[in-house]
């Protein structure tokens, strides 16, 4: 076993592991039944008390939670702790509506920084390494959850944030990162900025890289791992749940270990709510089972994935999700057929002669729905003399889109450095139904 920050938990028989789910769970629910308003009228509306969870396959009987309720009741309405003890509150950008409030108690900081410093630590850092954390701080719970996990490694922290990208390479130069936090999109971006400033990624001592806050393919790894010279490793967290530091790839790039003596994970059905098999895609659902600022019970993510709870080669035995392969509210439909972005995103990859940059856009003609693909072509496609090169890869695309994912597209081939980058999550989709 290697790389595995705390054995104990990490490492845990499934037996000893559900004995103590199980005593989190009745204690969670005890609070928020107790502490919640909220929550006692949900579970008094099923006719459930605190008394009747005996055991974590109790968790079943429970409410569900979206993220309506939590707009629903900002901005303290799910706070379980007294304000006394909140030492630290993070919300989301609310660019989508009221924003989600995160209050967090000490404990509550301990556990985040715990889970950081397990995702970190399975990617290979050790108090030696210099971590360039380029996620945002502030409000976003990216940066000050990357931040804590090196801290309590005692690795040594950049707290560059996003932004400045010429800055964030030079500094990255000059203290010699050896890994890297950001979002996937804007690692690709620091990429592309590194070449043009003539920085060689394999001179560097930069060897990890933990990228996060939105859906990626296992194309675009390969491109980043391919152009920085790393080992990309795929993390998640939300910060409904908490932030980052919920789940994180080890070694192995084999689907993301949950840190499952925290947040308790089901899959379910999104028609029918139930609780599928392990192996079976559907909605990740979580629990916070020991959390005591915000706790949440059976929170509906909206992310499509799926667990195994088979024993990883790293010695894990804690559960694993597969890569997120969208979310619900990412899924596209066209003329009947469901798309996630990173199902196109993974075929574009796969194709040479253009950059791994590119936008959906979408419209409605008629009653019918309609989608265009816009790519930047690479630097030698667009000087090609060749007007018949273009057009036949034009074509080429679309026809790998037709036959792989059943849908028509138009594709749109597109200049160099033409579409925006973006120094946090990538905009893919440009939805012009609404409009």
């Amino acid at each position: 076993m290697k790389n595995i920050w705390n054995e104990e938990y990490e490492t845990m028989e499934l037996s000893k592991l559900r004995k103590f789910q199980s005593e989190k769970l009745k204690e969670v629910v005890s609070l928020v039944y107790n502490k919640v308003p909220f929550y006692k009228k949900r579970m008094d509306e099923l006719s459930v008390k605190p008394s009747d969870i005996k055991d974590i396959d109790s968790i079943t009987k429970l409410p569900f939670t979206t993220k309506d309720d939590l707009r629903e009741t900002y901005p303290y309405g799910l706070v379980a702790a007294h304000m006394d003890d909140i030492v630290e509150i993070h919300a989301s950008s609310g660019t989508t509506g009221t924003p989600i409030i995160n209050a967090y108690t000490r404990n509550d900081l301990e556990i985040w920084s715990e889970g950081m410093a397990r995702t970190l630590a399975a990617g290979g850092v050790t108090k030696s390494d210099v971590l360039q954390n380029a996620y945002g701080y502030g409000l976003f719970t990216g940066g000050l959850g990357a931040h804590y996990g090196a801290k309590k490694i005692g690795a040594t922290v950049i707290p560059i944030s996003s932004g400045n990208t010429k800055r964030q390479l030079s500094m990255m130069v000059d203290l010699k990162a050896t890994a890297l936090s950001c979002t996937p999109s804007y690692s690709l971006f620091l990429a592309e900025t590194g070449l043009e400033m003539g920085i060689d990624f394999e001179r560097l001592p930069l060897k990890y890289g933990f990228f996060g806050a939105e859906a990626w393919s296992e194309s675009m790894r390969k491109d980043i791992e391919r152009k920085l010279n790393i080992k990309a490793y795929d993390i998640y967290g939300l910060t409904e749940i908490i932030g980052p530091g919920v789940a994180s790839e080890c070694e192995c790039q084999n689907m993301m270990h949950i840190n499952e003596d925290h947040f308790y994970p089901e899959i379910i059905d999104q028609k029918t709510l139930q609780v599928v098999p392990d192996g079976q895609k559907g909605e990740l659902v979580i629990t916070t089972i020991t959390r005591d600022g915000s706790p949440v019970i059976r929170y509906r993510t909206r992310d499509i994935t799926y667990i195994t709870r088979e024993k990883c080669d790293c010695g894990r035995t804690i559960a694993r999700i597969h890569r997120l392969f969208g979310r619900t509210d990412d899924m596209l439909i066209i003329r009947g057929v469901n798309v996630f972005p990173t199902q196109i995103e993974n075929l574009l990859l796969k194709i040479e002669g253009v950059e791994p940059q590119y936008q959906l856009i979408v419209e409605r003609k008629g009653n019918l729905d309609t989608i265009e693909v816009e790519i930047e072509m690479n630097d030698k496609l667009f000087s090609d003399d060749t007007i018949g090169t273009i057009e036949n890869l034009k074509k080429r695309i679309e026809h790998e889109i037709n036959s792989s994912l059943l849908i028509h597209a138009k594709v749109t081939l597109v200049p160099p450095k033409s579409i925006p980058r973006s120094e946090g999550k990538a905009k893919r989709i440009i939805d012009k139904r609404e409009i």
